[in-house]
């Protein structure tokens, strides 16, 4: 009977995970059925790449990105952490892709990367490089979505940046206050930084919830 009721409370687990697991991603997603209108659709069939193309493939590998993360935050879910997918903040139109806050209250905005496998990414003389490509100013919107964050809450607020595909230079990079970590680290990770410091609590948690809506909702 135990193991029976072991495996339902796993099961109702999963399923609510899964439901609130299943905004990762929604709008980057959006975006992309946006710019890939039936002209640029007609135009890859013949083999001519437009620029919204690219921007349309840029979303959709940033969507499944978003997507990935989300499976491997699961797990803090379980262990009484709250995680929340593709929120917006109260000006702009900018979005967060993750926001973890720890059962203690620590708060974390985690942004998904998913850059091509084939080059690793490293810091050289104060830049951010993937190959030779500087990718300085793709932290910037982190940076800022940070601090809004932090405002909004009136707590300190970590960031994070999870990488899918590219390997990370050493296995993690500090790069100006912003970790950046390959997908299988990001959980460890994330533990580490939460017991590291101690936080605001269930309190923090509901605040969270309330002050940051979903994506396209608020």
């Amino acid at each position: 009977m135990s193991v029976g009721i072991a495996l339902l409370v796993a099961v109702l687990a999963w399923l609510v995970w899964s439901r609130r697991s299943g905004r990762a991603g929604r709008s980057a997603a959006a975006r992309a059925r946006q710019l890939r209108t039936p002209l640029v659709q007609l135009a890859e069939l013949a083999g001519v790449q437009t620029a919204r193309g690219r921007q349309a493939a840029q979303y959709e590998a940033g969507a499944e990105g978003e997507r990935r993360t989300s499976r491997v935050l699961g797990i803090l879910r379980l262990r009484g952490w709250t995680v929340l997918h593709d929120l917006a903040l109260p000006t702009g139109r900018a979005n967060v892709d993750h926001l973890v806050v720890s059962f203690w209250g620590v708060v974390v905005v985690v942004d998904s990367k998913r850059w091509d496998a084939r080059y690793r990414v490293r810091a050289v003389h104060g830049r951010l490089l993937h190959s030779d490509r500087d990718v300085t100013d793709r932290l910037r919107g982190l940076r800022h979505e940070t601090e809004t964050v932090s405002r909004v809450l009136g707590v300190s607020v970590t960031p994070l940046v999870v990488m899918h595909g590219a390997p990370v230079d050493g296995g993690s990079l500090l790069f100006d206050g912003i970790r950046i970590v390959p997908a299988h680290s990001a959980v460890p990770v994330l533990r580490g930084i939460a017991r590291r410091h101690r936080g605001h609590g269930i309190g923090l948690r509901r605040r969270a919830r309330c002050a940051l809506k979903p994506y396209g909702r608020n």
